[in-house]
């Protein structure tokens, strides 16, 4: 650190990673400010400034001399464990100031010598007395993870066995019964189970009956709002996601499917067209937020689709060392080991850091917000805003489109600007659609830019019923005009084609 350095700190005041001290008049006490920032994220000690105003006053030669003996000692006999500091000193227009250097530590968590662990709070400090923070030092320092701790009041009759069998059939060729081996002993081998009988919270949520009746906030909440807002009180869709986390998983991705445009983007006639937003990102990204969320925090991933974006939010924000440059590099460190390691056995999850490199590189311009202790958000913009009718615009307004973010295929962001249309609307256009099925309309109606047989719309809409699909969707967009016949006078021809109406993809 230089002069300069220190002028600036000095004009910026005290933080959470900045502390001013005149002089050193009781040695033990600095042991707490050592402690609070080896527990933090490291910080350093100007000694030399006057902590009020950001004064450099300095210290003599032998000032120097006696505080860095002091405060050498206190790190290794007034902290435990032991902290190891830096110190060096800078001549400020002619005035010394002892720099005291403390990283953050790898073994918290870190207390005085009365044993009180402290941490950082603003620039100020304060001692940590629950336990729920306690065991958050230790999830830092790997001396303890959740995913691997019993969870209480389960017992072996609260895993499912059949899915138990299917990972050991898959990865060692082998049943439960083909080990020679008590299926108690083998399950603990596995940590699925604990010594004393319980699921560990990583077995519970990969192989349990039903892990919500012990764990009721490891879900996923996810939302389809109408409009760019969360605190709206309307929404298109919302599901609370529970089961195992493969089984989440397959639900989260099922939600997106349904709740996000599928665009042709260059395909054949008969296919089903690609998500708007890269369906590998958007599994890379599920995948993560489930296996290296925060499980000390109890709250569930959100999955949040506006009108211009999609959100997924993990509770807790990134571990210890890893921030959002550094994942975008492929930097990793896993926070839950143990689930990591029956995700990569069941899932596609590889375990490698990779994954936000491939997901950046299919969408992009993806955002990631992280919200140290609290939250990590993923914020995705869809290639098209459907924005709601201003009043007194119609929707052949020239301001009122849909807007592009990004081309698709070999098709231009001018060329594939088109009309948008919002669910009030089709639902004053088609009164008869059944209800809740004005996205899904939408959908059809975008679908069928290119002429489509009922099977390939049924299964645009994600319908599997043929009656219900004609019943909700199919007769009352076609009754409305918005569906338009391809052989008009052979209404029942097995040929037939049906396209949307001008104005309505």
């Amino acid at each position: 650190m230089n002069a300069k350095q220190i002028k600036e700190l000095c004009a910026l005041g005290e933080n959470s990673k900045v502390q001013f001290k005149l002089r050193i008049d009781n040695p033990s006490k600095i042991a707490a400010e050592v402690a609070a920032f080896a527990n933090y994220r490291g910080g350093v000690i100007l000694i030399g400034i006057e902590d009020k105003t950001g004064e450099i006053v300095g210290l003599t030669y032998d000032e120097v001399q006696q505080i860095s003996r002091d405060v050498g000692n206190v790190a290794n006999n007034s902290v435990r464990p032991t902290v190891y500091l830096q110190t060096e000193t800078v001549n400020v227009d002619g005035k010394i100031v002892l720099v005291v250097n403390v990283d953050e530590g790898i073994d918290k968590p870190y207390k005085d010598q009365s044993g009180n662990i402290w941490i950082k709070q603003g620039s100020d400090k304060r001692r940590v007395v629950e336990n729920a923070e306690m065991l958050v030092l230790f999830q830092e320092s790997g001396s303890f993870r959740p995913d691997e701790k019993g969870v209480r009041r389960t017992t072996i009759n609260d895993i499912d066995m059949t899915l138990v069998n299917e990972y050991l059939e898959k990865y060692y060729g082998k049943r439960t019964d083909e080990f020679g081996l008590p299926v108690e002993q083998l399950l603990q081998n596995l940590q699925i189970m604990t010594t004393d009988g319980r699921a560990t919270l990583a077995g519970l949520l990969f192989f349990g009956k039903h892990p919500q009746m012990f764990e009721p906030a490891f879900i996923i909440k996810a939302v389809s709002f109408f409009g760019n807002d969360m605190g709206g009180l309307e929404y298109r869709d919302s599901k609370d996601i529970v089961g195992t986390i493969p089984r989440m998983f397959d639900a989260g991705m099922a939600f997106l499917n349904a709740n996000l445009h599928s665009r042709q983007a260059g395909q054949s006639f008969n296919s089903v067209g690609k998500l708007e937003i890269s369906e590998v990102a958007l599994k890379e990204l599920l995948q993560n937020a489930l296996v290296h969320r925060d499980y000390l925090i109890q709250a569930p991933i959100r999955i949040m689709i506006f009108d211009n974006r999609v959100e997924i939010v993990s509770p807790g924000g990134l571990p210890t060392g890893v921030d959002v440059e550094s994942i975008r590099f492929g930097k990793t460190q896993q926070r839950n080991p143990l689930m990591a390691t029956f995700c990569a056995k069941t899932m596609d999850y590889r375990g490698l850091g990779t994954g936000i490199i491939r997901a950046t590189k299919e969408v992009g311009d993806i955002e990631f917000v992280n919200e140290e202790g609290s939250q990590f958000q993923v914020i995705m913009q869809r290639p098209i805003e459907v924005r709601p009718i201003p009043y007194g615009y119609s929707t052949t307004s020239p301001s009122y489109v849909a807007e592009e973010s990004a081309p698709y295929g070999n098709q231009t962001i001018d060329s594939q600007r088109r009309s948008a249309r919002s669910e009030w609307e089709i639902r004053e256009q088609c009164p008869a659609l059944g209800k809740g099925d004005e996205t899904k309309a939408l959908r059809v109606l975008s679908f069928c830019e290119i002429p489509q047989g009922i099977l390939e719309m049924m299964e645009a809409s994600g319908y599997k019923s043929r009656t219900s699909f004609r019943r909700r969707i199919f007769t009352p967009l076609l009754e409305a005009g918005l569906l338009v016949p391809e052989y008009k006078d052979k209404p029942n021809s097995p040929k037939q084609r049906y396209r949307a109406a001008n104005g309505w993809y």
